[in-house]
């Protein structure tokens, strides 16, 4: 089983680069970068409560779990 992190895909609906999400949420945008391409072992509540803030979006438009 996988979580697929589709935070680039959110990103391009918005319009929106990394870097001005990482600004904008507090982040390092090497962080964001690491969220985006599913490196990271977990995600702060907090950090994930920003993104969907200003993605105006829900954690399940970022998380997706699929089976292997």
């Amino acid at each position: 089983m996988a979580i697929v992190v589709n935070l680039d895909v959110v990103l391009a609906r918005r319009k929106m680069r990394s870097k001005e999400l990482a600004e904008r949420i507090g982040i390092t945008e090497a962080n964001v970068s690491l969220l985006k391409s599913g490196k990271v072992k977990g995600v702060r509540f907090d950090t994930l409560e920003r993104i969907c803030e200003v993605l105006d979006c829900q954690p399940g438009d970022i998380l997706e779990w699929r089976r292997d």
